[in-house]
């Protein structure tokens, strides 16, 4: 994956092997936990390194 500030959610859903649909539900949780936390988020958009993070994809996580 390109070092990318953001994932759309096409690139989630093919970075996860997951339909589309399927994409957009974990994009929106994400941005969800982000607001809540009082970052700024963008619709159909989450930030790549909190995706990372969350799908164990940081070999530091594991």
């Amino acid at each position: 994956m390109e070092d990318k500030k953001f994932l759309t959610v096409d690139e989630v859903a093919k970075e996860m092997s997951i339909s589309k649909s399927y994409a957009y539900k974990i994009v929106k949780e994400l941005n969800k936990e982000m607001n809540q936390k009082g970052y700024v988020t963008v619709a159909g958009r989450v930030n790549a390194n909190y995706f990372n993070k969350k799908v164990c994809y940081n070999e530091a996580n594991i």
